[in-house]
């Protein structure tokens, strides 16, 4: 396999920061305090994610994914390091900007879709122009909801709609603001096979054809192989960050059933690891 990256997320050539890259995350730690217990989430990593990426994110219980995922989202801040986002540091800011750079730069699709059980999907979808203040609201909501299908359900309640349907919803919500980067948490973890299947093609079609960023955060082995960059964390570090060369084609490639022997694969990329740590 060719190795484009270290263990550290970093490309070895790599001495400054260019306009292509969109996350640049500069030897972050974070630390929390349990009584008298210090508990070091993340230990020194370094992570750069260009334009038009679409990596996942993987790594057991305990490893620092949720973490590195609440600081990639702006959600929390690291105690120390660096972490730019299209350019600013977000890494030192006051609440009320990462309010800003959270609406502005981020796109979130969330595992439960947090919709707002009596408002109809085209009004979810405006919720961050709304914020935003943005004009032609209805307009561009249309537009995020017709990239994912939804020209025909926009009037439609949650109750009103299937689960993969409303994850497309939420997928149109991340959208509207054209935002640096859509960050994904387990979003097919709650849907079935086929609709898993069709929200991992609408991203793989949205990073293709529209070249959106787009950063998967999950547990599922399988899942990761429709991305083109995996990312392994384990104790609070990377321990692999690889190019995924052949990655699956959703919709078209079946879930192997050789699905054991695939994640053993991905737990020789942690130097071991015990089986219950992936379920």
């Amino acid at each position: 396999m060719l190795k484009l990256f270290n263990k550290n997320g970093a490309k070895p050539d790599d001495t400054q920061r260019d306009d292509d890259v969109v996350i640049d995350i500069r030897d972050i730690t974070k630390v929390y305090q349990m009584g008298d217990i210090e508990v070091r989430a993340l230990n020194g990593v370094s992570l750069e994610i260009r334009k038009g990426e679409f990596l996942s994110i993987m790594g057991p219980s305990g490893s620092g994914k949720s973490t590195m995922m609440n600081i990639l989202g702006a959600l929390d801040q690291p105690s120390t390091g660096e972490y730019f986002l299209d350019g600013e540091d977000v890494s030192r800011l006051s609440e009320s900007d990462l309010a800003r750079v959270r609406n502005q730069k981020i796109g979130f699709v969330f595992q439960n879709y947090n919709l707002l059980k009596r408002t109809p999907a085209i009004r979810q979808v405006e919720l961050p122009l709304i914020y935003a203040g943005a004009s032609e609201r209805r307009k561009r909501a249309q537009a995020a909801l017709e990239l994912v299908g939804l020209e025909r359900r926009m009037d439609h309640l949650p109750t009103e709609l299937s689960g993969g349907q409303q994850q497309r919803v939420a997928i149109a919500r991340a959208l509207v603001n054209n935002p640096a980067m859509i960050l994904a948490d387990e979003a097919t973890g709650n849907l079935d096979s086929r609709s898993g299947a069709e929200i991992l093609q609408i991203m793989q079609r949205l990073n293709q054809e529209q070249g959106i960023t787009i950063v998967f955060v999950t547990h599922d082995p399988w899942i990761a192989r429709h991305t083109r960059r995996l990312v392994m964390l384990r104790d609070g570090k990377i321990v692999a960050d690889e190019p995924i060369p052949r990655p699956l084609v959703a919709g078209k490639d079946e879930r192997p059933s050789e699905a054991a022997e695939m994640e053993a694969i991905f737990q020789d990329a942690y130097y071991g690891g015990s089986e219950d740590e992936y379920n």
